[in-house]
């Protein structure tokens, strides 16, 4: 296959992600989603499974349902039923027999505890977390309005040390475009702390700074919802935003008077663990809240 089919087949399958991450919350009509993209069904389907090797009906649900555990966690003052519909769901009846597939138990026993093995489970299976003795308890959020973010990206499945190879072709990126002046952002697709490391959608982004527009434009672009967010300053090593994003989740955001919403949080690198040899962190993390 030449270089410029795959990139061509990777900008659409990371367009069709895209959009279903965006509009997660509303009936997808995969039709419709064709004729959006103006591409034949069959072929959309095809480049789909191609690229992220799970077909676009998969996709959805998984989504669907993960962002339903995250608001079940945290939405303490919405009924299933509203999460439900929130996460794209008509009824409870289509709801729960599919979390229940999912996450091997109800929403019901989620919601009342049985989150508790299953994210200890997920926080287990990384190596730098497991031995993370970082605590956030003391840290305060600051509530800010942010504004939409253009960036340039490249996507890769999965959430640990795999990563760090996507942040290099990123800033290998930066440099033959002769960027002078950028800034990094990972974007949270998938909460870590309800999804599989593996099955992690983590998005590199770079805010390419100062207006200009970067001679090199093979990388896709995407836009950053604006809204209200939750902001948390840390710093740390590798294995410790794990366990954070954990603690916010599970334990400042239920405690608090927030709800979450399904847009994605992300965070905004001053120094980056996967791009300093010293593997350390300063970041400012944000949160959605409603």
């Amino acid at each position: 296959m030449k270089r410029s089919t795959l990139e061509k087949k990777i900008n659409i399958a990371n367009d069709l992600m895209y959009y279903i991450y965006k509009y997660i919350d509303t009936y997808i009509n995969l039709d419709e989603l064709a004729e959006e993209f103006k591409i034949n069904k069959f072929y959309m389907h095809k480049i789909f499974k191609e690229i992220f090797g799970r077909n676009i009906y998969e996709t959805i649900k998984a989504i669907r349902l993960q962002k339903a555990a995250t608001l079940l966690l945290t939405n303490h003052y919405s009924t299933a039923t509203e999460i439900a519909n929130t996460c794209g769901y008509s009824s409870l009846t289509s709801f729960i027999p599919a979390f229940k597939e999912r996450f091997s138990m109800t929403p019901k026993k989620w919601r009342q505890g049985g989150f508790e093995s299953y994210s200890k489970e997920l926080l287990g299976s990384s190596p730098n977390a497991s031995i993370s003795t970082a605590s956030f308890d003391g840290i305060q959020a600051e509530i800010v309005k942010m504004p939409e973010m253009t960036v340039y990206y490249i996507r890769h499945k999965g959430y640990e040390n795999n990563i760090r190879p996507t942040w290099q072709k990123l800033n290998a990126w930066i440099f033959s475009s002769d960027i002078q002046e950028y800034t990094f952002v990972s974007l949270f697709h998938d909460n870590p702390a309800i999804t599989p490391l593996l099955e992690c959608q983590h998005v590199a982004c770079v805010v390419v700074d100062g207006g200009i527009s970067p001679q090199n434009t093979k990388l896709p672009k995407l836009t950053i919802s604006k809204g209200v967010f939750a902001k948390f300053d840390i710093e740390g090593k590798r294995g410790d935003i794990l366990k954070f994003i954990h603690w916010v989740y599970h334990k400042w955001l239920p405690k608090s008077d927030y709800e979450t919403t399904t847009k994605p949080s992300y965070s905004i690198y001053r120094k980056h663990h996967h791009i300093d040899k010293d593997e350390l962190f300063d970041i400012s993390f944000y949160l959605p809240i409603q």
